[in-house]
């Protein structure tokens, strides 16, 4: 009879039945952590970078260096340049500045003091302004020539936009005294000034 049946025999088979489920679960989760895992997506290799790409990297790295190299060396070709020339602009200066002072012909007085005028600035211009006509009335009174020829030249120092430069002259001079030419040698120190474009004597001076 039902009534009869035996009550430890059925808390066994509940309990055995806990003990089944308990495990399925155990079971489903397992399954399901396992499913889960496979099915995630592994994360992206990093890939290592070929040889071709690093030679081309390399090859773009040293032609950046080239071409920075190239242009310093051609900006610093120009600054030479630049340089070079400004030195020999000073020097022509000097020199011109110092023959257009020394080659005076009384009979074109006038026009020699213009030439020195003209390539003269500053306090040179000023001093040399208030004596020109004086001068000129001497020369011509005398009856004077001198002809200045430049022996030599040479840069003392120089800035930016002025320099220094030693010139020795050797001047001959003759006048209604003394016929035959008579030879001096000179040296000037002639200070040049930069005065736009040009370059012009800002100051003069003899030097033993």
């Amino acid at each position: 009879m039902a009534d009869n049946a035996d009550p430890a025999g059925e808390l066994t088979m509940l309990l055995d039945d806990d003990v089944v489920d308990s495990t399925d679960v155990e079971d489903y989760d397992a399954e399901r952590t396992a499913d889960d895992a496979e099915g995630a997506p592994d994360p992206p290799a990093r890939e290592p970078m070929s040889a071709v790409r690093r030679a081309m990297l390399l090859g773009l790295a040293m032609t950046v260096a080239l071409a920075v190299l190239v242009g310093w060396l051609g900006f610093r070709a120009h600054q030479s340049e630049l340089e070079q020339a400004q030195r020999g602009q000073f020097l022509q200066v000097a020199r011109q500045g110092a023959l257009n002072l020394t080659t005076i012909d009384w009979q074109k007085a006038e026009s020699d003091v213009q030439r020195i005028l003209d390539g003269a600035t500053g306090q040179f211009y000023d001093d040399f302004a208030k004596r020109s006509q004086p001068f000129v009335d001497v020369v011509k009174k005398a009856k004077s020539t001198t002809v200045g020829t430049i022996t030599e030249a040479g840069l003392e120092s120089q800035t930016a936009d002025s320099a220094q430069v030693l010139v020795a002259v050797t001047v001959t001079t003759s006048n209604i005294g003394a016929p035959q030419p008579d030879p001096h040698a000179w040296r000037m120190r002639i200070s040049v000034q930069k005065v736009g474009d040009q370059a012009k004597v800002s100051n003069v001076e003899f030097v033993a």
